[in-house]
């Protein structure tokens, strides 16, 4: 089983502080990022679920779930990498670390 620890937690961060942001930051842009990261980490963990299928694409549930949707997507993810094979982890690990990261610094 891979560590993937420093990715769970770092989406649990940011899914925590999109759950706690005012209305008004939601509305300004937080929300919008959150989604899109949502959406991305779901569509990776997809892909390593199921190579070669289409991934679905996580609807629009509202600003006030964004959160929520970014927590299960991220912990869906991190499923997908503990599963891999070891030598087929570290790359999207890191992107997805660079990617929460990115997205967390936007979102303030």
């Amino acid at each position: 089983m891979n560590d993937v620890t420093s990715l769970l937690n770092a989406v649990d961060r940011l899914a925590d502080r999109l759950r706690t942001l005012p209305q008004s930051a939601l509305t300004r842009g937080a929300a919008a990022e959150g989604r899109e990261l949502a959406r991305e980490l779901a569509a990776r963990a997809q892909a390593m679920e199921e190579p070669g299928k289409e991934p679905r694409m996580m609807p629009d549930t509202g600003l006030f779930a964004v959160g929520d949707q970014l927590a299960v997507a991220g912990h869906d993810l991190v499923e997908a990498l503990r599963a891999a094979p070891s030598e087929a982890v570290a790359a999207p690990l890191a992107e997805a670390l660079e990617r929460v990261a990115a997205t967390a610094e936007r979102v303030r």
